[in-house]
């Protein structure tokens, strides 16, 4: 018989490697998937919106450029503070709240709009998590999501990853978050309709050597899969990524420009 997954001990587990190195190092590049979104989104002046696993808040931001009043969530505190500090420098009034994605601390249907842009896609109990944005938006409204593919290369990172710091047992993958038939598993019920569009994000750095001491240094779950290593496994880890980013790059010898697909999803709430 299986163990079962005890959900509190790996989000304890992805609390802390989200608040080690810096997040927002890596955050602040993806802000073009936050703008894509909220046009997809067709977000209007005025519109209530919830970002949920908000990170540094590059969905939080692009709704507030478009004059949305903006809630921005996360259950790691000081991701939220980096969120504001943007916040504060553009002059947006935000509210900024720690809430875990799996207990939103709102009441059923007060949002026009509901986003995560790479965030809610890692919260370990997944069909409660989509449970909870579908809550918390109301009828008519929408729930917009950028979602990593499996496919994809930060799909195939998390994959490599996973070969030399297993999981937990019983641990679903985030990348099914970017599987269309998984997606509607989820938000059963709650789809009046859906709009899936596959988008690509460039990542560009110097080389694959630049990419991983980016990533070691301040990605959370890559520093602490490194910091769990000896230094022989850290290598061979090291090697596998440097061939996958190799084998992604179309910048050419001198540069290194890796597609990863993501799924931008729409989902007008029932």
């Amino acid at each position: 018989m299986s163990t079962p997954l005890d959900t509190n001990a790996l989000k304890a587990r992805q609390q802390a490697a989200w608040a080690s190195g810096d997040y927002a190092v890596i955050g602040t590049t993806l802000q073009l998937v936050g703008e894509r979104l909220a046009e997809a989104c067709d977000l209007r002046w005025d519109e209530q919106v919830l970002d949920v696993a908000a990170g540094n808040g590059n969905a939080t931001l692009a709704a507030a450029r478009r004059g949305c009043r903006v809630t921005s969530t996360d259950y790691v505190a000081e991701l939220l503070k980096r969120g504001e500090e943007r916040a504060r420098a553009e002059h947006f009034k935000v509210d900024f709240e720690v809430a875990d994605a799996e207990a939103l601390p709102y009441k059923d249907g007060i949002f026009d709009v509901v986003l995560s842009t790479f965030g809610v896609m890692f919260a370990p109990d997944q069909p409660q998590a989509a449970r909870e944005m579908a809550r918390v938006c109301r009828s008519g409204g929408r729930i917009g999501l950028a979602n990593w593919t499996p496919q994809g290369f930060v799909g195939q990172m998390f994959k490599t990853l996973g070969r030399h710091v297993p999981p937990p047992p019983g641990a679903l993958p985030p990348s099914r978050w970017g599987d269309e038939m998984a997606l509607r598993a989820m938000f059963e019920g709650a789809i009046g309709m859906l709009d899936i569009n596959p988008q690509y994000f460039n990542f560009r750095y110097r080389s694959a050597a630049h990419f991983i001491e980016v990533f070691r240094t301040w990605y959370g779950p890559v520093h602490k899969a490194f910091a769990s290593l000896e230094p022989e496994a850290a290598s061979a880890l090291e090697r596998e990524l440097t061939q996958l980013l190799d084998e992604s790059n179309i910048g050419g010898g001198a540069s290194l420009v890796v597609p990863s697909e993501y799924l931008e999803v729409v989902i007008t709430r029932r």
